[in-house]
């Protein structure tokens, strides 16, 4: 795959500018971390080159001076809100978190519970973290927050928080979700710290929409495709072009609350030390770009994804018509169609050409591969031994995993499993191929490119079972798909 980012840069570049940054302070930030830390694979896509963990890798750069605070709002956890991308509530991803952070060495110092009122399975919650040894603390819903300045900024407002206890000049705010709070935290804090005579100062690492590119480059465009669902817009920051003269890319929610922000920042500190929302960032993402062609490309694909999911998500009886409504317009403004993704057209073709449903995977370098739903295999599955084949060099009429094989898994499914579809799956046709690996070379030999198909595109004819779509991302294979399932007249799709 090209690539159009340079990682390694990025690091380097990042962890410097937020040292510089802590140094403007009193030895003292609070840095708010948007997006995710340990699978940033959004940004991966849309800048090829980018490493999902790439935010973790650059705090381990700098972790001897930082520390992490996880934050969860007390309505998320009574309310058992769930991480879409895990299926686990919020409290338990909080949890997951501090694993994952301790697990690479770094220093998790707390927990804050936000918009705390008392709710029982909060309370439950922080029992269980007293009980594990963790230190928690409680932040308060604030009467007239965020616009009553007069009152947040006084004894009655952050000043009845708890102040949570750091040691470390840079302490990252971090949480499962958004919504959690974390921007409120971090504000809290300064007027603790203020109390206490220590000028700590705030900054925001929000990856995207980068502000150092224009409003419609498609990176931009493909961070609005992605948060369709949260009503994000971006647009052209009006405070640091009237400051500065400069045109810089920020998103609104930052911009509508950047005037109270201001407020709140002159109030505790008796003034602001930033003139707009750009300046309160430390991105340095768009600086890292190396080849903006590639990224153009690969961002005007997940754009492209983006519109297909929520398409499939429609049919699957998902409320997204807004959604779908806004993806179109940036389809529209990108200049994109179906026709800008050539596995899509190479997988209706073989299905109008056979008659069935069939999937197409582009490979690394531009073959289009296909495969067709047989006996034996769906589709999915078909194309995936197909690409393998194609990677391996070897004939297309080589059985890499006999029917004689296959027919007992597919016993196994619909006498003793009472699965009503005898075709494998994607992942148990890798187990098939795993197994025959033991005796079959051109079986191992194949089985040795899997790793070649991360980042390939693929497209299906119809939509997929649960089990194959998650296959497809766990081997990182970008996949879009009809919104159409196999029987047409199909009202619940069983999986």
């Amino acid at each position: 795959m090209k690539t159009g980012f340079d990682n390694e840069k990025y690091l380097k570049m990042q962890s410097e500018h937020i040292l510089e940054r802590i140094a403007k302070f009193d030895n003292k930030l609070y840095l708010e971390f948007g997006g995710k830390l340990f699978d940033d694979f959004h940004a991966s896509r849309v800048l090829p080159g980018f490493e999902p963990d790439s935010k973790l890798k650059m705090l381990l750069q700098i972790k001897d001076k930082a520390e992490i605070v996880i934050v969860v709002s007390a309505e998320d956890i009574e309310s058992n809100k769930i991480r879409g991308d895990y299926g686990i509530t919020y409290d338990m991803d909080v949890l997951r978190l501090m694993d994952e952070f301790l697990k690479i060495g770094l220093f998790v110092s707390s927990i804050c519970i936000t918009k705390y009122a008392g709710q029982a399975q909060a309370d439950q919650f922080i029992e269980k973290l007293t009980d594990l040894g963790i230190r928690t603390y409680k932040h308060y819903k604030i009467k007239g927050y965020p616009s009553d300045v007069e009152h947040i900024v006084s004894e009655e407002g952050y000043g009845k928080n708890e102040y949570i206890e750091t040691e470390r000049p840079l302490v990252v705010i971090t949480a499962p979700g958004p919504g959690s709070g974390k921007m409120a935290t971090c504000l809290s804090q300064l007027y603790h710290e203020h109390v206490r005579g220590v000028n700590a100062g705030y900054a925001k690492f929000e990856t995207f929409p980068i502000w150092n590119l224009p409003l419609k480059h498609p990176v931009n465009m493909a961070y609005e495709a992605a948060t369709a669902d949260l009503n994000d817009m971006n647009m052209i920051d009006p405070f640091h072009l009237e400051a500065y003269g400069v045109t810089t890319v920020n998103y609104n929610r930052d911009v509508e609350i950047f005037p109270v922000l201001n407020a709140i920042f002159e109030q505790v500190l008796g003034e602001s030390p930033y003139k707009s929302p750009t300046d309160m960032g430390v991105n340095m993402a768009g600086n890292c770009i190396i080849d903006d062609e590639v990224c153009c490309k690969a961002s005007e694909q997940e754009i492209i994804r983006r519109y297909y999911l929520c398409l499939c998500d429609l049919k699957r009886g998902k409320e997204c018509k807004d959604d779908l409504y806004k993806l179109e317009l940036l389809m529209k403004q990108a200049g994109l169609t179906a026709d800008n993704r050539s596995v899509i057209g190479a997988a209706l073709e073989r299905e109008k050409t056979t008659g069935h449903p069939a999937a197409a995977i582009m490979l690394p370098d531009g073959r289009l591969v296909t495969g067709k739903t047989t006996d034996l295999l769906g589709a999915s599955a078909a194309v995936l031994l197909n690409s393998l084949k194609e990677l391996a060099g070897i004939e297309h009429s080589v059985k890499l995993v006999s029917p004689e094989a296959i027919e007992p898994i597919q016993t196994l499914k619909t006498d003793y499993l009472g699965s009503r579809n005898p075709r494998l799956h994607t992942d148990e046709i890798l187990i098939a191929l795993s197994v025959s690996a033991t005796t079959n070379p051109d079986a191992k030999l194949a089985l040795k490119q899997i790793t070649k198909l991360r980042g390939c595109e693929a497209h299906t004819s119809v939509l997929l079972s649960g089990v194959d779509e998650k296959t497809f991302k766990r081997l990182g294979i970008h996949l879009t798909s009809e919104p159409k399932y196999e029987e047409n007249d199909r009202i619940y799709h069983k999986h």
